[in-house]
């Protein structure tokens, strides 16, 4: 479980990516920019999605899945770093693909 403030926190200093917001997910966050989910928060650690631009721009590789049974992601440990999480989470943005559109019931 995370903590409602560092999910805030994440949401604010990613800021400088697009817009971003957090929804509440099986007990902890996803992340979004502009509507694309780059990552999770899960127990109070921020994990983005791995991308190869994303890769190019880490100041060290640390990949861990959020949860049991996830695929890895980038584990980002200095969320300090307004600038380095707002560039990381732009590219990350840019590289996934568009979401499907939902469906009309």
């Amino acid at each position: 479980m995370s903590n409602p403030n560092f999910v805030q926190y994440i949401v604010d200093q990613c800021g400088g990516a697009g817009e971003i917001t957090a929804r509440k997910m099986m007990g902890d966050w996803c992340v979004y920019c502009n509507g694309k989910v780059i990552g999770l928060i899960c127990d109070n650690g921020f994990y983005v999605k791995p991308t190869d631009a994303g890769r190019a721009l880490l100041k060290a590789e640390d990949m861990r899945p959020p949860y049991d049974g996830a695929k890895p992601h980038f584990y980002i440990e200095d969320v300090d770093d307004r600038d380095y999480l707002s560039a990381l989470v732009k590219t990350t943005c840019t590289s996934l693909p568009e979401p499907k559109p939902k469906r009309k019931k």
